[in-house]
């Protein structure tokens, strides 16, 4: 069985990745894409499906482990009867074929290891054909094949390839899984302890970069480099997470499939990248969201592929018995077709902010966004799928009629300040038009309000975007009384579900149970701060930085009864909301001591 989620790690080379166990198993590697089938996929079932593992074959009694410095080097150090092993894992930045690293190092005693591989193509499904030359040891079938590269003899037991060994003190083996086209040779080896020190200095450099110097800032890094880690390097687009299908609830069917890049995430994307110093990755970002978002606007998408790909079919792997059971394992994501006014909203808010940084070179820009816009002024007064992607009935959510605004907002501003064409009354007008619908039509007056959607009386945790965006400042009463009702009614041990899903109150034409979603808890933190409830924003903050694993990474939820992280991981989102969350409470605090 898998690991709890908070067991793992996550390693990288910006155009793939793999978690690592605490127990020494990468049970989750998809090759060559974030996106590509997974080769090893026991994170959603079993050994048999995939995994590769190097630990102590005697009795462990300890286990420790961290990201050397500032980078995504792995390491584990057991600690066992017969002494103590140092388990080093990497992903070295890609040149051209990817490359696993893994270096077992002596730390104290004698101690024996054993070493399992079971590599299987098509997320477990494909056994491949097994060949033991000078090369190595080569995995092939169909269009893919990788090789392992091992200083210790191995051989074939149970369709696995095994090893047994034993490391002293001082005492380095490298292993290098490389993969690349069944229809190629294997390519030329790498040198991996180079390639450690080399892997290293480039995560060691690019976090030097980094200009946050506020409180929490090893949070803070850490996070960055989650960020850059899930984005795909040759496009910028980034991915919402490593992985699909670790479940919202365990045992449950909210199984998605995250390897995406969503145009949801533009605006805290590019607000935490500038708010850290990383221009260049904003620009990228930026570049890749203008190419995924050309054409007839009619078809705008809520996501892409890694490279702005349309088709995201999604169907299920039914030899795959899901995380910890949760069924069905879902590939690709149906809600790609999805009709959401939110992300909208988005991209003009992303071409704004991108804009006052000098991000958007491209001259195509500003034509797409203003083509972007006469399409939202005819479809915005249509019901809708939400944020949260429902698969229920489209309705008149609170929260994408704000996005809407938000969008003619942007743009009347981009027009106003950079001297760009455009019908800028027109704009303004349309936003006061949705500004007053939904202070109208969308607000509870009995219950003084925000609800989730027009002439409900449910609440939704994306309401926080009403102050976070300026629809309403924060100390207005009608921001005040919502808040108020979400802290009763979406309130989990202290953490914010999105929306209720028990008891037949939920939209999403799912059955009821998720855990509190973690970026809308980091949103509350940000609406404290701007209340001047800064004590209590802080509180928050530190307890969500206790949700962390050891190594400082985030899922996208939090189950309050089991007490463990639930949903895909390393999750974006999450990083997001704690980078945006950490800069405006250090600036509300700045604020506060000036005043």
């Amino acid at each position: 069985m898998p690991l709890p989620i908070e067991d793992y790690a996550v390693i990288g080379d910006t155009q793939s990745a793999a978690l690592v166990g605490r127990d020494g198993s990468i049970d989750w590697l998809c090759w060559p894409r974030f996106d590509s089938a997974a080769c090893l996929a026991a994170l959603l079932g079993e050994a048999r499906h995939g995994r590769w593992l190097i630990a102590p074959a005697g009795n462990v009694r300890q286990v420790q482990r961290r990201y050397r410095g500032d980078t995504l080097v792995l390491e584990t150090e057991f600690e066992t009867d017969a002494g103590a092993v140092r388990l080093l894992d990497f992903m070295p930045p890609r040149d051209q074929e990817p490359n696993i690293v893994r270096v077992v190092e002596g730390v104290r005693g004698q101690v024996p290891l054993r070493m399992e591989l079971r590599v299987r193509f098509d997320y477990g499904q494909t056994v491949p054909w097994v060949r033991e030359d000078d090369e190595g040891t080569t995995y092939l079938a169909g269009p893919e094949a990788v090789t392992l590269r091992s200083p210790v003899a191995t051989g074939q037991e149970d369709q696995a390839t095994v090893a047994e060994f034993t490391v002293g003190p001082g005492e380095r083996l490298p292993m290098v899984l490389t993969w690349y086209p069944s229809w190629q040779s294997a390519p030329a080896p790498v040198d991996p302890l180079l390639a450690l020190d080399e892997t290293a200095a480039y995560w060691q450099e690019w976090a030097a970069r980094c200009t946050y110097q506020g409180e929490w800032r090893d949070a803070v890094l850490r996070s960055l480099m989650v960020l850059k880690a899930l984005t795909y390097g040759p496009t910028g687009g980034m991915v919402a997470a490593a992985t699909t299908s670790l479940p919202e609830q365990l045992g449950g069917v909210r199984n998605w499939d995250y390897r995406y890049c969503w145009l949801r995430d533009a605006v805290l994307t590019l607000n935490a990248l500038n708010t850290c110093g990383y221009d260049a990755e904003a620009s990228a970002f930026q570049g890749w969201l203008l190419r995924a978002i050309a054409g007839d606007p009619a078809q705008l998408q809520i996501m892409y592929g890694l490279a702005g790909e349309r088709r995201l079919q999604e169907y299920t792997l039914d030899w795959l018995p899901g995380y910890e059971g949760a069924a069905p394992v879902r590939v690709g994501n149906a809600a790609a077709g999805q009709f959401q006014l939110d992300v909208y909203g988005e991209v003009l808010g992303a071409g704004y902010l991108a804009r006052t940084r000098g991000w958007e070179p491209d001259p195509e820009g500003w034509p797409i966004q203003r083509t972007v816009l006469d399409h939202l002024a005819s479809v915005w007064d249509q019901p809708d799928e939400g944020i949260w992607e429902v698969r229920g009935p489209r309705r008149h959510f609170t929260h994408s009629k704000v996005m809407a605004w938000f969008a003619f907002t942007c743009a009347a501003k981009a027009a106003e300040e950079f001297g760009l064409p455009g019908p800028v009354e027109r704009w303004r007008e349309i936003a006061n038009q949705i500004h007053d619908q939904v202070c109208e039509r969308g607000y509870d007056a009995e219950r003084g309000t925000f609800t989730q959607f027009y002439g409900s009386r449910t609440l939704d945790a994306s309401l926080l975007a009403i102050p976070l965006l300026g629809f309403l400042p924060a100390t207005d009463p009608r921001v005040e009384g919502t808040v108020a009702a979400i802290e009763r009614e979406l309130m989990a041990d202290g953490f914010l579900l999105r929306y209720p899903t028990e008891d037949g109150g939920s939209v999403d034409g799912l059955p009821p149970g998720e855990g509190a979603f973690l970026a809308c808890t980091f949103w509350l933190v940000n609406v404290y701060a701007l209340m001047g409830r800064t004590d209590e924003a802080r509180a928050l903050f530190e307890r969500l930085l206790t949700l962390r694993n050891d190594l400082g990474l985030l899922s996208e939820e939090y189950d309050p009864k089991a007490r463990r992280l639930v949903g895909n991981f390393p999750q974006a989102f999450s990083h997001l909301a704690l980078i945006n969350a950490a800069a405006q409470l250090v600036a509300q605090t700045a604020r506060e001591r000036v005043d």
